[in-house]
């Protein structure tokens, strides 16, 4: 086996809004499938901050293999610190400010 195939086989995958209803879902899936996953959103309060909560801690105690990071992914540096540190052989990138109309009273927040 080469040295890619390795580490695909021990692969990270890095999942951008793993507290919504897609991400949430898209991380339990891979991880059902025994990929290890790091589950990035920056729980919000734009919608039920418990929900998104206790979706984290649902997929924290049944997934040895998932990992939570409470990150903005505007926050550059912070995001550019968990790149450095891990090599992840997928990004899913799911993260998104909801509601529409909201953009337009707030469009800085989008």
């Amino acid at each position: 086996m080469t040295n890619y195939a390795m580490k695909l086989k021990k692969s990270k995958i890095l999942i951008t809004g793993s507290a919504g209803f897609i991400g949430f879902h898209v991380c339990k899936i891979f991880l059902e499938n025994n990929y290890t996953v790091f589950g990035v959103d920056n729980l919000n309060n734009y919608y039920d901050v418990n929900l998104k909560i206790n979706r984290v801690k649902f997929l924290k105690s049944k997934f040895k293999k998932f990992k939570f990071l409470k990150i903005d992914i505007c926050d550059q540096k912070r995001l550019e610190k968990v790149f450095r540190k891990n090599f992840f052989s997928k990004v899913i990138h799911l993260a998104a400010q909801a509601g529409v109309r909201y953009s337009l009273i707030n469009p800085t927040g989008y």
